[in-house]
């Protein structure tokens, strides 16, 4: 399951989505509906073949309503959603009805177009509703008829923790959702950043946009924000993620894209970088010396240039000499970006300081 080296004695713990989470309450809940009781653990099957395992936190049954909750487990990765309580209410539905989901406390509803769901249904991916049902029937009894069940899904201060994801500005009000389409965490995997990307994108087409801005961060994106007055949709959060962010639009491209971020983050794009995390990349100094020297540096500044211990740092450097380092770092990015859309959407590169001032452009009309 991991594809981390195995000689790595800190390699990291993977963690279970929220979908599997509620897969395993949901079956845990509509095993109890059957039997009476509720198993001491349960077990579910992943999608890829993987069977883990699940204690319950807690559990309830009465008058033909069955409940079960499990605290998600994210392993070693940093999500908002370490350590929630998912839970599953299970009943009978009528004759015919099949299973619905519906969103309890903490679980939102979508609201905008452009995301896997119609409007007024249920933050509940649809990976997560197939797992379920596909749990649940590997353990019906056809003699009992078809599956017809009401299943409701809960997280305890849902709300709460949803104000730490993009779900409101993508249009998922009230809560959280149920996603996962393999059940596994993948440590620093940021998978469900990468996922909100992709969803941003989806509403932004859907309500006709043809411009949308990724920015590095908070300060990148104020900026860019009093630059152009789009509506909050077109802004998206990318952190690192330049290069998810850059594939997907070209699969479902929009007409154009600016970048906005800070001058040491897009000097690593400029680089060929595509995941600026400085886990992944670094800031290259050699690298910024030759760009320094194209743009007209002499021997000495380059050699300092060169030199200089951190991006912050050059950037000075270069500012005190009246060198436009920052134009030419975002005409690099640039030319990157274009080898990844490949013709797709047009792209445009802002560079700004810690302050949020602009220290480097290449326009559209560059391109």
């Amino acid at each position: 399951m991991s594809d981390i080296d195995p000689e790595d004695d800190r390699r990291l713990k993977y963690g279970w989505t929220t979908g599997a989470c509620a897969t395993a309450a949901a079956k845990a809940a509509y095993m109890a509906l059957v039997n009476g009781r509720f198993p001491d653990t349960i077990k579910i099957a992943l999608p890829k073949g993987q069977t883990p395992e699940f204690e319950l936190e807690r559990t309830a049954l009465s008058g033909g309503i069955a409940t079960a909750a499990v605290i998600k487990d994210a392993g070693d990765d940093p999500d908002v959603t370490h350590g929630a309580l998912i839970e599953c209410r299970v009943q009978r539905a009528r004759a015919g009805a099949g299973i619905s989901f519906l969103a309890g406390k903490g679980v939102g509803m979508v609201t905008r177009a452009g995301l896997p769901l119609a409007v007024g249904e249920p933050a509940i991916n649809p990976a997560p509703r197939k797992m379920i049902i596909d749990n649940l029937a590997s353990i019906h009894n056809p003699k009992e008829g078809p599956l017809d069940l009401e299943i409701t899904i809960s997280v305890e201060d849902g709300e709460k923790l949803a104000k730490k994801t993009w779900n409101e500005r993508l249009g998922i009000i009230g809560g959280l959702s149920i996603l996962g389409t393999t059940g596994i965490v993948v440590p620093y995997s940021c998978s469900a950043w990468i996922h909100s990307i992709h969803r941003g994108i989806d509403v932004a087409r859907e309500a006709g946009l043809d411009h949308v801005i990724g920015s590095t961060g908070s300060t990148s994106e104020k900026a860019a924000m009093k630059l152009y007055d789009l509506p909050l949709i077109a802004f998206l959060d990318m952190g690192d993620f330049v290069g998810g962010l850059m594939k997907y639009l070209r699969s479902q491209p929009l007409s154009r894209l600016t970048i906005a971020g800070g001058f040491g983050k897009l000097s690593k794009l400029a680089a060929g970088h595509l995941d600026l995390h400085s886990k992944r990349s670094q800031v290259d100094p050699s690298f910024l010396a030759a760009l320094a020297k194209q743009a007209g540096a002499d021997d000495g500044l380059v050699s300092e240039i060169a030199a200089g211990g951190s991006a912050g740092a050059i950037l000075q450097i270069a500012q005190n000499k009246s060198l436009a380092l920052g134009d030419a770092v975002a005409k690099a990015a640039q030319t990157e970006a274009a080898k990844v859309s490949e013709g797709t959407f047009a792209v445009e590169v802002i560079l700004y300081d810690r302050l949020g001032h602009q220290v480097g452009r290449a326009g559209f009309e560059e391109t």
